[in-house]
């Protein structure tokens, strides 16, 4: 087991605990996910695996040793363990390069040249090697944070919203790059974030929070088809939300329903289509069917009257 949570008290004041009796495990060699709303104790479950905070009660431990906090560490963070946050610490006055082999022997330079070269790769960022980061962009700092941390190839690595200062684009090629590059050298990861669908072909595991409270720990594919309540299903996206009345009016086994599990059909629940707009890889429609509002994806603009079913 590469990490557990066992017993967890923590709270930023005592009038209101954060996390209450927080039981987790995470194995090795996974990417996972901690996923939740903003304020739900995403990067302070992180911090506090880091060491960067103080719990009450209980105990973290990591790769089999009981972690001290910062009560027991004279200099923050743990050995074997990188932790990426929103602030990047990046050294103001030395290049790119030379920030990512901050940790790199210089033993042999060419090896390690060759190693910061492979990192800024993997980031994106080869042809800014010798700029220094007060140049770079919010997104591209982060970038070089994260190859340096890369470079000591931990046991763990955290990130906190590592997409959170990238366009569209470069998300989608760093993630790639960067899940790739850590199941390929056995680094485990654990990635906080709440834009679950941008990340979700690359995840073992999703780990929910709702104010400090573990809702729901599944894989991708559990989490998305059974959500545990309503809170989780809005993760990923729309979802259409009946109920008890409703779900039982329309007949229904469950009460979320994704866009794209609503289907037009020739037999079904009548439907009127209130509008229809084009949005890319599909149209966005809303629709009304027994009083009550959904939105359904199609890949063609529709009117009118329909019928619609529910899978």
């Amino acid at each position: 087991m590469l990490l557990e949570i066992n017993n967890l008290f923590f709270s930023h004041n005592k009038e209101k605990p954060l996390f209450q009796n927080l039981n987790l495990r995470f194995e090795e060699n996974r990417i996972i996910a901690l996923a939740g709303e903003s304020g739900c104790g995403k990067s302070t479950l992180l911090s506090l695996i880091y060491g960067l905070l103080d719990w009450e009660s209980g105990e973290i431990i990591f790769s089999g040793t009981k972690l001290l906090g910062p009560k027991g560490n004279l200099v923050p963070g743990e050995a074997e363990m990188k932790f990426v946050a929103q602030n990047f610490d990046l050294m103001p006055y030395a290049t790119v390069a030379e920030n990512v082999g901050k940790f790199i022997s210089n033993i042999n330079l060419a090896q390690k040249k060759e190693t910061v070269m492979e990192l800024l790769e993997v980031v994106g960022l080869q042809e800014y090697a010798h700029v220094l980061p007060k140049y770079l962009s919010g997104g591209q700092q982060q970038r070089v944070a994260i190859a340096r941390a890369l470079s000591v190839l931990p046991k763990l690595l955290i990130l906190d919203e590592p997409f959170s200062n990238l366009d569209f684009p470069r998300k989608i090629e760093l993630r790639e790059r960067l899940f790739r590059y850590v199941k390929q050298h056995g680094v485990s990861l654990i990635i906080s974030t709440h834009e679950l669908q941008d990340i979700m072909p690359w995840l073992d595991q999703i780990v929910i929070l709702q104010d400090g409270r573990l809702i729901q720990n599944d894989s991708p594919e559990e989490t998305y088809r059974y959500p545990y309540n309503t809170y989780v299903a809005k993760l990923f996206g729309e979802v259409n939300i009946f109920n008890e009345a409703e779900t039982a009016d329309f007949q229904l086994p469950k009460s979320t329903y994704y866009p794209k599990e609503v289907k037009i059909t020739e037999n079904g629940i009548e439907a009127e289509i209130l509008e229809s707009r084009f949005a890319g890889n599909y149209y966005w429609n809303k629709l009304r069917a027994k009083e009550k509002e959904l939105v359904i994806y199609t890949d063609e603009k529709i009117s009118g009257v329909i019928n619609i079913s529910f899978i």
